[in-house]
């Protein structure tokens, strides 16, 4: 009854940015990037890829309220690069891994797809 319509979590209003930044001044080097529309599969991966490179200190999630569909990511730097930079190659990075999984995937289901057709032809025969 009183819940939003479900495409208002996934699509963009009219005028609404996907990412925001806001440069955090309590901090040397740090930003906190607001991702409208996204929650926690998203923002766990990006904290997780973050804290892998070499030049972040910091970097952390939280999502403000459950029925709101977006997350606040806090990065810090050591002031090699910036925090945007960290973001994005942190998602250029994310977006190879995934493409390796996806072929290594799809490998291994076609070759499973052959065992599985030599299996019941061998069957068939005996």
């Amino acid at each position: 009854m009183n819940a939003p319509d479900r495409y208002e979590a996934i699509l963009l209003a009219p005028g609404e940015k996907k990412i925001e930044v806001e440069v955090d001044t309590r901090l040397p080097s740090a930003a906190i990037f607001t991702f409208h529309k996204e929650d926690h599969t998203l923002g766990n991966m990006i904290r997780s890829r973050l804290l892998k490179t070499a030049h972040v200190t910091f970097a952390a999630y939280k999502v403000p309220h459950p029925l709101t569909p977006n997350f606040l990511l806090r990065v810090q730097t050591d002031g090699t690069i910036t925090p945007r930079t960290a973001v994005v190659n942190a998602c250029q990075a994310l977006i190879k891994d995934l493409g390796i999984l996806s072929r290594e995937f799809t490998k291994e289901y076609e070759l499973r797809k052959m065992a599985n057709a030599a299996n019941q032809q061998q069957n068939m025969g005996e």
